[in-house]
């Protein structure tokens, strides 16, 4: 069974300022292709605190005109509006974070909570992550919320009643948007020296930080990556053990991604000798130290 991604639409004079940039444009895994390094991290910096997807927000706010056909390069980026960004929130924010953002990097959109769990793990790369405390969820896109059903349930009632419990959880998280909104405003009153769209903002933040603890961990968010390629094989390696059929499907579409642009540094990750044989030793520990576990607890 196949996860359902949703696929967004470009008109062709948008995919033809994308293709240079992007390793491709329908997928909800995509490299960062011929981009200089400080757009690549004013990107990414931007991408924790929007709903907009990695291509929308480029065409948006760092793409210039150009024609179809154009030549890969600086042609067509607006680099001076990415370096004053960078500039602003790493030296005046002072978000250490967006400093690692300088290498190769791959976008994981659409991804669960335990999935995103699964690509951090370690800490071995820099991550920066859609955060529920900056914008709603309760929304829908193309008629579905955004949540990862397991491909293990999915269609079999234990399925249905997961999706069920998902359901009353966003709609109770709707039901109380405005209520809990309307409390904050009356205990954190506007100042006559903050704009309105400051105050919105400051109001809508403490209501989504206070409300996210009801979305179920299924809930997807997108994902920001910076690795070396040894910090990329290690990932895979473990993902493609994971006990969950997500992460190892969404383990598949990285590795695609990734060996367009390195794939030098990814050779051996499918090798029967070598990665193989690694995601096999790890899952066969996993399963081994749990019927070791339950045996004593």
């Amino acid at each position: 069974m196949t996860l359902w991604y949703a696929r967004e639409d470009f008109t062709p004079e948008e995919r033809a300022r994308l293709t240079p940039f992007f390793s491709n444009l329908d997928g909800p895994v995509f490299a960062l292709t011929n981009l200089p390094e400080v757009v690549k991290g004013a990107l990414f910096a931007r991408y924790s605190r929007t709903t907009k997807s990695l291509r929308r927000l480029f065409l948006d706010e760092f793409a210039d005109e150009i024609g179809a056909g154009a030549a890969p390069g600086t042609e067509g980026v607006k680099v001076d509006r990415a370096e004053k960004l960078y500039d602003r929130v790493f030296f005046e924010y002072g978000d250490d974070s967006v400093a690692q953002l300088g290498g190769v990097h791959l976008a994981c959109e659409q991804s669960s909570q335990l999935l995103a769990k699964a690509i951090e793990w370690g800490r071995l790369a820099a991550y920066l992550e859609q955060s529920t405390r900056y914008m709603r969820y309760d929304d829908f896109v193309e008629g579905h919320r955004r949540l990862t059903i397991p491909p293990e349930i999915e269609g079999t009632p234990a399925g249905q009643a997961y999706a069920d419990f998902a359901e009353r959880t966003f709609q109770a998280y709707g039901r109380m948007f405005e209520p809990v909104a309307e409390l904050f405003r009356a205990k954190f009153p506007q100042d006559p020296s903050d704009s309105d769209a400051v105050y919105r903002s400051t109001i809508t933040a403490k209501t989504c930080d206070t409300l996210r603890v009801l979305l179920p961990a299924g809930t997807r968010s997108n994902l920001g990556v910076y690795a070396t390629g040894q910090s990329y094989e290690q990932m895979l390696l473990r993902m493609r053990a994971h006990p969950l059929a997500e992460m190892r499907e969404y383990a598949d579409l990285m590795l695609v991604e990734l060996r367009k642009v390195i794939p030098a540094f990814l050779k051996r990750v499918d090798l029967p000798d070598r990665g193989i044989e690694w995601s096999a030793y790890l899952a066969e520990t996993r399963a081994a130290t749990r019927k070791i576990a339950d045996g004593y607890l």
